[in-house]
């Protein structure tokens, strides 16, 4: 492929300044009074740390002669619209993950080779590549490996899912991989211009979404005997999956707000940038914004103290009670109870209306079914008890017997997000996380009513702050109401890393939980 190239005249017209193009931040303003008292001109190469003199003079000359140059021949050309793949990562830490570590480079180029492209989700994972591996091993088997249902099929499903939480992210990605295995355009004109049998699933991914538990065993049995539009039994344990990884993936990519690739719908624009908010030093480096937005954050974490002590010392003392004393079981349900109805109170995000795009709500029916018009009316979440219906001892073999393998890439994939550890806790090492990661998971089940007989509902309350259980409701429920300010207000002084693991958590916890319940029903429709 030729690469544009830009002029590399010099310019010298003394009328044409850095101020009359940028604006000027503070220090580069320092740099330029002292310059000026020196009788020289000032070099904002001392701002600028990354790039050398040459970078300077380049962007000189794609500001004047190169958008000159697009202007004078017609040549439209796209600049991103993001900075990096994550509108809460700053991009350097992202990127600095594959450099560091040859496994994480090696995973991007095995992806790169599998699919011809490496998308933002992935480079975001790359924090923690023993998870990412075996997410995209689960996720190549259930969209390219042998399976009851036909490709186009398989994208089609992830594209109503996505939609159903209007994560237009993946929507786009599966209709641009529905259409190269073959789908037909026309079912992209809306749900209604699908096959009935796709249609019909359309009720199953609106309550697996939204209200799991209200799923019964006459849903199951409507989509298997539909008479010529019917599905088999290991037709739809494909399509069950296949929702719940989208719906639990389309809250992982909001609640890292991952961006859109540059070639992607969304991913760019052609309007030139808007040169008067950033400094000379900022363009250089190709900072933009995120140079601000990353100072801001940081005279923000400065101003928390003591957060990551008081949870460690919290742990401590309940793991100490533990050992003491043990509640009664009549003690242990009533403390589930009680924190199932407190977690139904818990306000997602602003509380503010959501309105899907045309180019989203058209794969999808009944857009104003969710979550929270159910906890509004005041009515409680059924609790569904593990110790009747697990995954390890129910839905894994039955998963497995009607999808072979797909059980155990899931159980591996779960085990991995809940039992992953670094032994840290942001710059503490050698800490055990056991009961934070179980508390979150636990938490997660919880909103879906699921209960662990054996777990104290009363730890949640100790390690879960408001201001998380806010961020991990929005994200799992209504994760497009996902915000950069309530992925900021939690956990303030962790790593960027450690978020993006709990993040991995609460999609895996929601995937088993809606995984948990489809299955029954099918169970219960067997038996």
């Amino acid at each position: 492929m030729k690469h544009a190239t830009a002029a590399t005249e010099t310019i010298e017209n003394d009328s044409f300044t850095v101020t009359d193009v940028f604006k000027i931040c503070t220090r580069c303003e320092r740099l330029s009074k002292k310059a000026a008292v020196a009788g020289r001109q000032p070099d904002y190469r001392a701002n600028m740390g990354v790039r050398d003199t040459i970078s300077h003079r380049r962007m000189y000359n794609i500001t004047r002669s190169g958008l000159a140059a697009k202007m004078d021949f017609g040549v439209r050309i796209p600049r991103p619209l993001g900075n990096g793949p994550s509108r809460f990562i700053p991009e350097k830490e992202i990127l600095q993950v594959s450099k560091v570590d040859p496994r994480t480079q090696s995973i991007f180029e095995d992806a790169f080779a599998a699919l011809g492209r490496l998308d933002n989700i992935s480079l975001v994972m790359g924090f923690h590549p023993q998870y990412l591996e075996s997410f995209l091993r689960t996720q190549h088997y259930l969209l390219q490996m042998d399976g009851p249902l036909s490709l186009h099929y398989r994208h089609y499903i992830g594209i109503m899912a996505a939609a159903r939480h209007q994560c237009s992210y993946l929507v786009n990605l599966h209709v641009n991989d529905f259409l190269q295995v073959g789908g037909d355009s026309k079912w992209l004109n809306g749900l209604d211009g699908a096959p009935q049998k796709l249609q019909a699933l359309g009720e199953l991914n609106k309550i697996l979404a939204h209200r799991p538990w209200l799923l019964t065993k006459a849903h199951i049995e409507h989509l298997l005997k539909a008479e010529e539009h019917s599905w088999s039994l290991a037709e739809l344990i494909h399509a069950v999956v296949l929702l719940t990884h989208y719906h639990s993936l389309a809250s992982f990519t909001f609640g890292c707000g991952i961006t859109p690739e540059i070639h992607s719908d969304g991913g760019h624009t052609f309007r030139p940038p808007s040169l008067s908010q950033y400094c000379v030093c900022d363009i250089a480096n190709g900072n933009g914004h995120g140079h601000l937005e990353e100072r801001r954050g940081n005279h923000q974490v400065s101003e928390v103290s003591g957060e990551v002590e008081v949870l460690m010392e919290r742990m401590k003392q309940l793991q100490e009670c533990r050992d003491e004393e043990e509640a009664s079981q009549e003690e242990m349900a009533t403390r589930f109870e009680r924190e199932k109805t407190e977690s139904m109170l818990v306000a997602t995000a602003e509380d503010e209306e959501c309105v899907p795009s045309r180019d989203v709500s058209r794969h999808f029916e009944d857009p104003s079914y969710g979550y929270k018009d159910f906890s509004r009316r005041g009515e409680h979440v059924p609790t569904f008890r593990v110790q009747d219906y697990s995954w390890e001892d129910h839905g894994y073999s039955l998963v497995n017997r009607l999808y072979p393998d797909v059980g155990q890439l899931l159980d591996e994939k779960f085990q991995m997000a809940y039992n992953l550890t670094y032994n840290t806790m942001a710059m503490h090492k050698d800490v055990d996380t056991t009961m934070l990661r179980r508390a979150i998971w636990n938490y997660i089940h919880c909103m879906f009513g699921i209960r662990y007989d054996d777990y104290d509902y009363g730890e949640i309350n100790q390690l879960l702050d408001r201001s998380f259980k806010v961020y991990i409701k929005t994200m799992v429920c209504s994760p497009e109401k996902t915000t950069k300010r309530m992925y900021e207000s939690f956990w303030r002084q962790f790593q960027h890393s450690e978020k993006v693991h709990v993040n991995l958590l609460l999609m895996e916890a929601r995937m088993q939980a809606e995984l948990l319940y489809a299955l029954r029903a099918i169970t219960r429709y067997m038996t």
